[in-house]
């Protein structure tokens, strides 16, 4: 249905909740969904949003979020970085005819000082290419950008995602860093918490996966708590599900970790397969991501003579993933702290027994230890190898422990109940601001599915000038995919 003929007045089947349907913008500066949680957020929620009868237009930059095809109302509006950091010539220098307006001069000179600029240059230009379409959405969602560009008018009500605030990556990686150098280096790549932590505290709604990463944003953000409201989030329990006819691997153990950084426990996991490994010789890991080829991860493989026990596998479709995690008999999360960890859900969902440390909010994913999963303290190998060597000794146990988790995640973290908690989130918010609203331009087509549209030109004066501290905003992660 196009804007015209529902401005004339013409019926508009409800939404699943029986309300007016919304038009949403669903903002993600960094929208891969094969590499880190936020595109797989983004593809996952705008997926079930259409399908509760909402229009949602996902505005993304590089790399693009990948959309489920075949939802109505579902659509892509590419809004290009100068993607600084793509493959196979990361932090490339632009040519001089790439350079359109003074955000693409900010975003080189950004990279050029040590800095990731993402996360403000995308904000800016969302800002300008929202104020261009004032009128065409009652609610704009962001996806952890928390750029100065979305403080102030953005042309409707807005609602912002914090997984967890990068604070506590910031904090580990410092813990692990050796020598002064690598100390600064840490600190400059992580100085843009200090935008973060002032756009969000400015915020007027907040979302977050979990009740940890509600107490950590209150911690380390100084959001107040009223203003953050936890909905879980979950797996794709349609895809991720048992599948007898998957034959399981003996000794095969099965991790997800797209980037070799302290946080995600990797170098844990390869000690404790070191371990395990004279008990359980067959026993291996297949890693999901890029295989390190400097860094502890690198190093442990080699200390351990583990090259041929560890695998990685990246760009992996959907259908393999799945099957990959099926065939293993223990799925790990090592990692030493998670805002939620969808790694966790996912191999629940597909009935594959877990272990997994008890870091942030993976306990509330996971459950109670022996229940619904084997728990162990984050950041050590000697807990991990024995909750390795224990599910790989029993099957009773592994087939007790995978159905109570599959069990787990359809009570509570599926994305259908994540879009309707979401929901009832953006309709508080328009309400909040007074159910206001803004007549449509009667021009506009309603969204079609995988449509993309190209931003507006570029106007003089269109955004006003960043805040005078930009300096020091950087990369919420260092991985590149």
């Amino acid at each position: 249905m196009t804007a015209e003929a529902r401005e004339a007045g013409a019926p508009q089947a409800p939404a699943a909740d029986g309300l007016r349907p919304l038009d949403i913008a669903l903002l993600t500066y960094k929208g891969n969904p094969f590499c880190g949680g936020q595109g797989v957020y983004v593809r996952h929620l705008s997926r079930e949003l259409a399908r509760l009868g909402h229009r949602v237009e996902v505005i993304g930059a590089q790399p693009y979020p990948v959309l489920d095809e075949g939802h109505a109302g579902l659509s892509l509006t590419e809004l290009p970085s100068l993607d600084l950091y793509r493959q196979p010539d990361p932090f490339r220098t632009p040519g001089r005819g790439e350079y359109r307006d003074w955000i693409d001069a900010l975003e080189v000179a950004t990279m050029w000082t040590g800095g990731f600029p993402e996360p403000l240059t995308f904000s800016l230009r969302a800002r300008r290419h929202l104020r261009a379409r004032r009128g065409e959405f009652d609610v704009v969602h962001d996806n952890q950008t928390l750029g100065y560009g979305l403080l102030g008018d953005v042309g409707a009500p807005l609602v912002t995602t914090i997984h967890h605030p990068i604070t506590v990556d910031r904090q580990l990686e410092l813990d692990a860093a050796d020598g002064r150098k690598r100390r600064l280096s840490v600190r400059r790549w992580y100085a843009f918490t200090r935008m973060q932590k002032r756009v969000a505290r400015r915020l007027p709604s907040v979302l977050t996966v979990s009740g940890t990463s509600q107490q950590e944003i209150i911690d380390h953000l100084g959001v107040r708590r009223d203003r953050i409201h936890v909905v879980h989030i979950g797996a794709d329990t349609d895809l991720f599900s048992p599948d007898p006819s998957v034959p399981v691997v003996p000794g095969r153990i099965v991790t997800t970790s797209s980037a070799d950084v302290p946080l995600k426990g990797l170098v844990h996991l390869v000690e404790a397969l070191a371990k395990v490994r004279t008990e359980h010789p067959g026993a291996h890991l297949v890693v999901v991501g890029k295989r390190p080829t400097e860094g502890p991860v690198a190093r442990a493989m080699e200390q351990y003579g583990l090259a041929g026990a560890v695998e990685f596998v990246k760009g992996i479709s959907d259908a393999e993933l799945v099957d990959l995690v099926r065939s293993a008999q223990v799925a790990c999360v090592p990692s030493l702290y998670e805002g939620f960890s969808l790694p966790a859900a996912e191999a629940m969902a597909t009935g594959t027994p877990l272990l997994a440390t008890t870091g942030g909010a993976i306990p509330e994913v996971a459950g109670r230890d022996g229940e619904t999963c084997l728990a162990v303290p984050p950041g050590d190998a000697g807990a991990l190898a024995a909750g390795l060597d224990r599910l790989l000794s029993d099957a009773d146990l592994r087939a007790r422990l995978g159905t109570a988790g599959r069990e787990r995640v359809l009570r509570h973290f599926t994305w259908a109940r994540a879009a309707e908690g979401t929901v009832a989130r953006y309709r508080e918010a328009i309400d909040r601001a007074g159910g206001h609203h803004v007549q449509r331009d009667s021009g506009r087509s309603a969204p079609t599915t995988g449509a993309v549209s190209t931003p507006p030109a570029v106007t003089a004066g269109a955004v006003s000038a960043a805040p005078a501290d930009v300096e020091g905003v950087n990369s919420e992660s260092r991985a590149t995919c």
